[in-house]
């Protein structure tokens, strides 16, 4: 099949399905709560409602206030369209590499920050020092991922990561599955989730994702929110990649190959959906000066992943 094709359709499926993710795990979050819940494509609607409303900005905000939704959902984009999903070998593989990867999300969260900053409410500065909080600690945490595969596997590029992991026997290691757990909080923690904290509320004494997209109106909070929506799937795409790679369709991708790995691409996603679902409703929302331990104890997780590396490889 055509390269450029399976390109674009990469762009396309994680466009549309991201919308999807997020209207699959309130459903499920709702009925395991007890509730009715909205209906699965609610997110498509609320998306195309907000699109055909007028923005209303306010008078102080500068042109980085217009302009980040549009750069923070295009770097999210981008960064979910690298992530191999149901097909190893695109044209975009060879920048497809996890250090780039996480400068593309470091970049979506810089200017998200600004835009949380630009108009001087109170709200928009205490989410943007939150989320910079939290990606102080984020991010290390997920780089002590990135080493552990990188030292296991010798290199940080996706693509091959996914190939060595689909076709070689790499076997249970305790630094893989101790790098899991890590990524899987550092994943929690950047897209807003529970416990950490509660996209559903506006109570401003917690939010941090909601507190910085507060003045934000008509197709501009659209972008917001589908960045957001966006960024979620990039995570569990990523963890997909990383930890579960089967059923993608290695080398030369063939129609039968690319429809199998579709196929186990929407299966593994609404799998970790109701898995996220399950989770939320069972545990409470934590403190937000709490949140600083619930990271340290990833980063340490991911610090262990590279010991036990070393002691299994020195056996």
């Amino acid at each position: 099949m055509s390269g450029a094709i399976l390109q674009l359709f990469q762009f396309l499926i994680v466009l549309l399905l991201a919308p999807g993710l997020t209207g699959l795990l309130r459903k499920a979050k709702a009925r395991l709560q007890g509730r009715q819940g909205s209906g699965i494509l609610q997110p498509y609607r609320d998306l195309a409602r907000l699109l055909r409303k007028e923005a209303v900005i306010a008078e102080n905000a500068s042109w980085v206030f217009r302009f980040a939704p549009y750069l923070t959902f295009t770097f999210l984009w981008l960064a979910a369209a690298l992530v191999p999903t149901f097909a190893q070998r695109l044209p975009l593989s060879p920048v497809a590499d996890l250090i780039a990867l996480v400068a593309i999300i470091g970049g979506a969260r810089f200017s998200m920050a600004l835009a949380g900053l630009d108009v001087g409410t109170s709200f928009g500065g205490i989410g943007s020092s939150r989320e910079m909080m939290i990606a102080a600690l984020a991010e290390p945490a997920m780089l002590l991922v990135i080493f552990t595969a990188a030292l296991l596997l010798g290199t940080t590029s996706l693509p091959d990561i996914a190939g060595l992991l689909g076709t070689t026997s790499v076997g249970l290691r305790v630094s893989l599955g101790l790098g899991l757990v890590a990524l899987v909080m550092v994943a929690i923690a950047e897209n807003a989730r529970v416990p950490v904290d509660n996209p559903a509320t506006h109570l401003e004494l917690t939010m941090v994702h909601e507190a910085m997209i507060l003045e934000y109106s008509g197709r501009h909070l659209a972008m917001m929110e589908a960045a957001a929506m966006v960024k979620l799937l990039l995570f569990m795409s990523l963890i997909a990649c990383l930890f579960a790679p089967w059923g993608m369709a290695l080398g030369e991708p063939t129609l039968k190959a690319v429809a199998i790995g579709i196929a186990a691409y929407l299966a593994k996603v609404a799998l970790f959906g109701l898995l996220l679902a399950l989770f939320e409703a069972s545990i409470a929302k934590m403190r937000v000066f709490r949140v600083g331990e619930f990271l340290a104890t990833a980063m340490l997780l991911g610090f262990l992943a590279v010991i036990f590396l070393f002691v299994t490889k020195g056996l």
